[in-house]
């Protein structure tokens, strides 16, 4: 991908997530799911403060990994779907699918590892949730998914677009599934055959450890449902349910500098 190539892609992805954000802010303030516990002023500085950080880390550190690994690829006509003729739908397609159950996957594994959980906890302490907590990830947990997303490039070598559409598709439904908007009853029950809901997925986000470990899926509600850990509804219904991590309810898991170091404390609450 050549710097052409690469400037349109950020310039998509910029307009798409700065449309969706401001739809999605707009919807939230018009017809919020749950009132709101903090300031969204405040926690917005911090929670895209900390998504800005994140994006300034991957955009110093993996590109030079990107070309050369691209390089070192292509040379050797590495990748699954360089390995035979697949019409360029059916290939972005059948990328756009692999991509979401390796996230899919990626997530449980975040979960999983008490290493990778310490990082991933910082979205999590979120006590709110709102269109912002779909970018609230701590730097090391952006570098380590933005490592497995190359990986799966290089395993399969996809198009280009494939993956530009994969990332737009992943950024969107981030933020709208951790968007606090109200969804008509029947609405959410019809987009739950095919995407992930915010009332889905703020589930996950439950202090409940019967719910925090479900409804991994970030696009497709596919993977949770084939693989049991799909839950319809919490138990104390979407507006008393308990957003956050226990032992973590302070203003502390509001602020920039108390996010990134959230990780390294000697208390690791799952």
């Amino acid at each position: 991908m050549n710097v052409l190539d690469a400037t349109l892609e950020s310039a998509a992805r910029l307009s798409v997530f700065a449309l969706l954000l401001t739809v999605l802010a707009l919807l939230e303030i018009y017809s919020p799911r749950r009132k709101p516990r903090h300031s969204k002023a405040k926690r917005w500085i911090n929670n895209f403060g900390i998504s800005a950080l994140s994006s300034v880390i991957v955009a110093l550190a993996l590109p030079l990994i990107g070309v050369a690994a691209a390089i070192w690829a292509n040379e050797r006509s590495w990748g699954l779907f360089n390995q035979f003729e697949i019409q360029p739908l059916i290939s972005i397609t059948l990328y756009i699918v692999v991509f979401d159950f390796t996230i899919y996957l990626q997530h449980r594994l975040f979960h999983k590892s008490k290493l990778l959980w310490t990082l991933h906890r910082v979205h999590h302490t979120d006590l709110d949730y709102d269109v912002s907590t779909g970018v609230r990830f701590h730097p090391l947990s952006i570098f380590i998914s933005a490592t497995i997303k190359l990986l799966l490039i290089l395993l399969l070598g996809p198009l280009a677009a494939a993956v530009l559409i994969s990332e737009i598709v992943l950024n969107a439904t981030s933020m709208f599934n951790h968007s606090n908007i109200k969804l008509p009853n029947k609405l959410d029950k019809f987009l739950r055959y095919f995407i992930v809901t915010p009332d889905m997925h703020r589930i996950h986000h439950s202090t409940q450890v019967s719910e925090h470990s479900q409804n991994f899926g970030f696009n497709f509600t596919w993977w949770d449902k084939l693989l049991k850990t799909y839950k319809e509804q919490p138990a104390k219904g979407q507006e008393a349910i308990e957003l956050g991590i226990r032992g973590y309810r302070e203003d502390r898991c509001i602020g920039i500098v108390s996010l990134l170091t959230q990780p390294f404390s000697k208390d690791q609450k799952m």
